[in-house]
């Protein structure tokens, strides 16, 4: 059982660093629910439309947590995270909990363990969606740290989220289901893109793949967004696709050398192309455009998973 003192969402105050499309939609559903928010982005002109929503806009990371109760990361890599890390840990008040989203994998979630110097309470907490679940507080929340201050961060799980995964109590487990997850979303985008790739070489009206599928045991509701998303041309970014690929090569990483995954490495390399090509920006949908066009680079010279 959580502390009452904790569940009561006007007593939590959460400290949102990183406002990207994620984090900002995820600070919108925060004040929605009745959280006091305080921003933070390294272009404070991303924080903005926050404080009009009514957020407190921070001059810097150790600003924006200094009477945090909750201080939520959710930036691009673990080298963002640990070196905003630096900045406001040195201000955390006792007691905080640092709920860590952004997807870094468990190799970065020990870095942040090891960076909190037991300053600061560890949650592994990173998410599953894209813009338009985070809108509307509809993510799923892949939880694992310690049982207590995981039961503290749930009424912001419910705020941000219609569900919550508890994966134990080891910090990067979570981590590592988000790039299980991640790893069958790039499979089913880039399996979706082949299909409406092949329906155009054969000559057929690719609409009349999803219409085959419809109803049937291999249809989705993610191959009808996708799917649409390359029929009518639309570039706008749902989920980046150089954010897929960064996830793509830290489950390589995790996976290990000694591993095999010709697989994984083949699906990684695919959305390499594609963003050598320029689509790095757009949805992930676009490496419809790797697999349709002729490849920059032959699988002889093909970039590492490290991108070397």
């Amino acid at each position: 059982m959580t502390d009452s003192a904790h569940t009561d969402t006007k007593t939590l105050r959460v400290a949102v660093l990183g406002t990207g499309t994620m984090g900002a939609a995820m600070a919108r559903a925060l004040l929605r629910s009745g959280f006091s928010v305080t921003v933070w982005n390294r272009s404070p002109e991303k924080t903005r439309p926050l404080v009009d929503a009514g957020a407190r806009m921070a001059g810097s990371p150790a600003d924006a947590v200094r009477d945090a109760d909750v201080l939520l990361t959710m930036l691009f890599d673990a080298d963002a995270v640990l070196t905003v890390a630096a900045e406001f840990l040195p201000a955390v008040r006792e007691g905080a909990i640092w709920m860590q989203s952004s997807t870094i994998g468990s190799k970065g979630m020990q870095a942040v363990a090891a960076a909190s110097e037991n300053r600061v309470t560890v949650v592994d907490a990173p998410v599953l969606g894209t813009k338009d679940p985070a809108e509307h507080g509809e993510l799923t929340v892949l939880a694992s740290g310690d049982g207590a201050a995981v039961a503290i961060l749930q009424p912001i799980f419910d705020a941000i989220g219609s569900r919550t995964i508890n994966v134990g109590d080891r910090l990067g487990a979570a981590s590592n289901l988000k790039l299980v997850c991640n790893t069958w979303v790039g499979s089913l985008t880039a399996g979706i893109a082949q299909s409406i790739a092949l329906a155009r070489r054969f000559g057929l009206e690719p609409s009349l793949f999803l219409d085959a599928i419809h109803d049937s045991a291999s249809d989705s509701p993610y191959a009808r967004i996708k799917g649409a998303t390359i029929l009518d041309g639309d570039r706008a970014s749902q989920f980046a696709l150089d954010g897929l690929l960064k996830d793509l090569r830290l489950a390589q990483a995790t996976a290990g050398p000694t591993s095999a995954t010709p697989y994984l490495d083949a699906l990684e390399h695919v959305y390499a192309t594609a963003s050598e090509q320029g689509h790095g920006h757009e949805d992930v949908a676009w490496v419809y455009d790797a697999i349709t066009a002729p490849p920059l680079t032959t699988p002889s010279t093909a970039t590492d998973s490290n991108g070397k």
